[in-house]
Parts: C-alpha cells; structure tokens; sequence
C-alpha cells in the first residue's frame, strides 16, 4: 500500500538516536541519552496538584475547549506583557496547542497545500522540515550555521546576520513559487545560534516587505544563559502585520508531557488556526467552573509566580 503523505518523508532522527540506545542498552552499555532533549527536572509541583485536584472534577472529564480557557490565555497575555513588553487580545490574538510541535503542523495545513513553498533553516528541528512537507508544500532550505564557527570575526553577531539574510535572500529570489511562509527558530536547535532584536526587525522588515507569515517557534524562550534573554519576534516593529510565536511550557517549565503551549500574535492566522482545531480536544485537564489553570495559578504566586519558576529550571540547566 502506498502512504502517500509520508512515502517521501527523510528518516526521523530521534527515531534512529532511540533505537541506537535501545540496542546499546541491551548490549549492557550505560547510556548518558543527549539525543531527544527531554526534561528530567520534575514540573512545578503548583502544576501538579492543579493538575491532581482538577483532575478530581466530574466535569473536567467532559470535553474542553480547544482554544484553551479564558483564564489560561489571560495569564499567557501577562506573561507577555510581564516579560517582552508586548500587548495580546485574550480572545483574538492567543490560542492553545497541544505542545509546539502539533501546533506548528496544524498551522502549516492552515498556511500552506500544494504548490505553495516556505523557506525553512537546514539543519532545524525536524517538524520544521517536516510540516511544510505534510502539508504538500516545497522547501527552500537556507543554511544555519552556529556562531562558534564565526569566532574569528571581528563582529559575530553581525556576520552571522549578514549571511543569514544573503540566504534568505538567495532563497527568496530563487525558484517559483515564491514562498508564503518562513520558519525560524531562536535560539536555534541544533545549532545553539542566537539573535538580538534587531535580528527579529529584519525578519520582520523582510516578510512584511514580500507578504509572507513568518513563524517562530520560540520553544528556548527561557533558556538564556549569562545575561541574554532571548528576544520575542512580537517585539519588533509591524510583527503583528505578519508573524506568529509559538510559546511553550516544555522547557520553561519542564512539563513535556503536558503537552501545553500556545500560538500568539497576527490575529488573522490566530483565529485561522483555531477554525482548523475546532474539532479536536486540549489535553491537559482544568478545573471550568473556577476557571483557574496551573499557568494563571502560577502566575499569582507570591515573588513572580510563574517568572520564577523558569528562572530556577534555567538555572538548574547552567549548573554551578
């Protein structure tokens, strides 16, 4: 039988890395497993016992809305605002997911079919490369390269911009049909690159320019380490004219697999995506009636709440 959608697909990495370790394991090797990068920190023990009690509610065991509860999606609009200066709509500009990865593949069946193209980094995380793909769509790949391989440059940061933006052109001017969409992702998986604002103004400039979407998966918002923050795309000057974030609470907040992470910014592309999941469940249960969820909860902790929760797991991850 031929599976049309995935017959052209390239091997799955992770799938290859696992079942490296699962031979090696039962080889009698003592494995260190640096391949998938799932959290091993425990989540936030506020989310656990929200969790836990909402989880004891009857009618929590119904079926729940698919955009997320209006509550949840107040708490991501402060924590927006709290931490990137950025103002969302509740109702308009946030939606839920369930985890980045379903909600970057859902919104490239919304953006794109066949004979469309997107222009997408190589090497990314795979669902980058593999989504536009489902979709039908070609791909312009550009090459990501990591800034240690730049060391030698008077300014790193600059060269490693100028040469991004000669491949996003290059990509750009190449081929039909012109792309519709583009996918970025800092700091960037595998390579560790990262970007200023200024970066994400380009970006930003580049799109509104061309008319394209420009999405981000912001899946290491919280992992900056020695005085970098990584910066939102929404900061940039016209984002809301063209881009969307994905924002996770995966590596923030070590809760892989709660599956819970939210698309933010262009209203239009907001509100198409949730046409397209309309039908389908969010996962992760929440107490309806009282219409507090373990993020918003969070949020109402004494000292931050919620800030200071991933500002521990990106400590954990620095080490002494």
């Amino acid at each position: 039988m031929d599976f049309r959608r995935i017959s052209n697909l390239p091997p799955y990495v992770f799938t290859i890395i696992n079942n490296l370790k699962i031979t090696a394991r039962r080889e009698g090797d003592d494995v260190i497993d640096l391949g998938f990068g799932n959290p091993d920190i425990p989540s936030p023990q506020i989310a656990v016992e929200k969790l836990s009690e909402a989880a004891h509610n009857p009618k929590n065991h119904r079926y729940s809305l698919s955009r997320g509860l209006p509550k949840l999606r107040e708490a991501v609009a402060g924590m927006y605002q709290r931490k990137f200066g950025v103002t969302l709509d509740p109702e308009l500009q946030i939606t839920n997911t369930i985890g980045s990865k379903e909600g970057f593949s859902h919104l490239m069946w919304v953006l794109l079919e066949s004979g469309d193209a997107a222009i997408v980094p190589s090497p990314s995380y795979p669902i980058h490369i593999f989504g536009p793909l489902f979709a039908g769509a070609d791909l312009r790949q550009i090459p990501m390269r990591s800034q240690r391989q730049l060391l030698s440059a008077t300014d790193v940061d600059v060269e490693y911009q100028e040469q991004f933006f000669d491949a996003l052109h290059k990509a750009w001017e190449v081929g039909w049909p012109k792309p519709r969409v583009l996918v970025i992702s800092f700091p960037h998986n595998p390579t560790g690159a990262t970007v200023d604002l200024s970066f994400m103004q380009r970006v930003v400039d580049f799109c509104r320019e061309r008319e394209m979407i420009v999405v981000h998966d912001f899946a290491y918002a919280d992992m900056g380490f020695n005085g970098y923050e990584p910066p939102s795309i929404l900061q940039a000057e016209g984002a809301m004219d063209c881009a969307v974030e994905l924002y996770s609470m995966t590596k923030g907040y070590s809760m892989a697999g709660w599956r819970c992470a939210f698309l933010v910014g262009n209203t239009q592309v907001v509100q198409a995506l949730e046409v397209e999941v309309v039908s389908r469940l969010w996962l992760v249960p929440t107490d309806s009636d009282c219409g507090n969820s373990d993020v918003e909860r969070s949020a109402r902790l004494p000292g931050g709440g919620v800030s200071d929760l991933s500002v521990a797991t990106r400590r954990t991850h620095r080490g002494p």
